[in-house]
């Protein structure tokens, strides 16, 4: 039997590196194994800050990836923002870790908030609307998913539902859109939020199709949208971790990994290591404290003005994916920060299940009522405690110390299976079989 065809829309895509690559990169690579050949359409020159080329090796040779040019924004601004501050910084990037506060900064996000609705991207639906109404009856393809954000890959699904009422169209929201915290950070006023909104809705109940990423969004997109919602959760992938095992290094190291933003606060659990390391000078000198990936420029130097976490903290760039595996195994625990997002009870990060698949012990802080603990509790990956909870932080660090010092195999955790990227593809392809012809 011929392999089922399916087109992906996502503007994440190798090279481009970061999280919002990880999710589609491995369903495409797994989609080939059930019988699914998927095309993947994509700019050709997005604006990725973060380049990653060793996801290229996941892409498989099955797949078959489609390119458009597409202008943004972003130039643009980079070269307004030189003339008027002297820097050339564009304010209207999504997840910037940066904290310029120069009045092109805080206009240019305005404008991102205002006019740039749902995103920047925008730009691109309709020279990508008009390319694939010739695409797909050229490739005879009848089913087509959308993945956002950003949120104007949506509109191309839209537009060529409307165009071709026939088409299946399978809408995967990886984050909130009229209910996210984000449209704050960039000041959308309440003309764009109906705007927002109203897209949301189209799109929501035009697809035959939609699947999120957590349970807390399921509900969300449900109360938005009136019809059932799909859960398909982020995973890890086996073969990443095919050949790892955890090694007691010199150090005791407590990692994060993953982006630093100004909505995230790790203060609470770093005062927690202050506290312990005043206890005495040995655990000042046997813990080591990292963080890999972006941070923020407030809380780095609230870090490095501290007499205690300067001693004991160290940043680290971002990594290519396949580097990840050799920090996970020379760290002991994990830290997971949800404090200071908008509805972090429903945030699951893709990292989350990585962590998972080492087997190391993880500490978060966040919600006490949210997914994610929920998760860390199901699976016994670890525990999650209130950013308040300072003594339950410092006890539970404590807690893995002692196991630290006495042994270094890290068992399993329980039900890792069901979120290996493999099973969860196997979900995505069940719906794609309900629509797919």
């Amino acid at each position: 039997m011929a392999d089922k065809k399916v087109l992906i829309i996502a503007y994440y895509w190798p090279p481009s590196g970061g999280s919002g690559v990880q999710r589609w990169l491995k369903f495409v690579k797994y989609l080939p194994q059930f019988g699914v050949k998927p095309y993947v359409f994509t700019p050709e020159n997005p604006s990725a800050p973060v380049q990653d080329l060793s996801l290229l090796k996941d892409v498989p040779a099955e797949a078959v990836v489609v390119k458009l040019p597409i202008w943004e924004p972003y130039e643009a601004f980079g070269k307004l923002s030189k003339i008027f501050s002297g820097t050339k910084n564009s304010a209207v990037q999504k997840g910037s870790v940066n904290s310029n506060t120069s009045l092109f900064s805080r206009l240019s996000v305005w404008v991102r908030g205002n006019f740039f609705i749902p995103d920047p991207r925008k730009f691109w639906v309709n020279p990508a609307v008009k390319f694939l109404s010739a695409y797909l009856e050229k490739e005879n393809m009848h089913t087509i998913i959308t993945t956002g954000p950003p949120h104007s890959m949506h509109l191309i699904g839209l537009k060529l539902k409307k165009r071709m009422p026939s088409l299946k169209w399978i809408v995967d929201m990886r984050d909130p859109w009229s209910e996210w915290g984000f449209l704050d950070s960039i000041q959308a006023g309440a003309r764009a939020k109906a705007k927002h909104k109203k897209l949301e809705r189209e799109v929501l109940t035009r697809a035959d199709e939609v699947i999120t990423i957590t349970p807390f969004y399921v509900r969300q997109f449900e109360r938005l949208s009136g019809r059932k919602v799909n859960l398909v959760t982020n995973g890890f992938d086996e073969e990443d971790f095919k050949n790892f095992s955890v090694v007691r290094s010199d150090k005791f190291r407590i990692r994060h990994v993953g982006i630093v933003n100004e909505k995230c606060d790790p203060r609470s659990f770093m005062n927690a290591v202050a506290s312990w390391c005043d206890e005495s000078d040995s655990i000042r000198t046997t813990i080591e404290i990292e963080f890999v990936g972006q941070v923020n420029p407030a809380f780095r130097e609230f870090v490095l003005s501290h007499p205690v976490l300067s001693q004991v903290t160290r940043f680290t760039d971002t990594v290519p994916h396949d580097k990840l595996m050799d920090i996970y195994a020379s760290s002991a625990v994990l830290v997971l920060v949800l404090t200071g997002y908008k509805d972090a009870e429903g945030y699951m990060p893709g990292k989350l299940f990585e962590y998972l698949a080492t087997g190391l012990p993880v500490l978060g802080v966040g919600p006490m009522n949210g997914d994610a603990a929920d998760f860390l509790t199901s699976t016994h990956a670890g525990v999650m405690f209130d950013g308040n909870d300072q003594s339950g932080i410092r006890t539970f660090l404590q807690k893995e110390f002692v196991q630290w010092q006495g042994e270094d195999v890290r068992k399993k955790a329980e039900h890792a299976d069901q979120y290996s990227r493999k099973g969860t593809t196997q979900t995505l392809v069940e719906i794609i079989n309900r629509q797919i012809r």
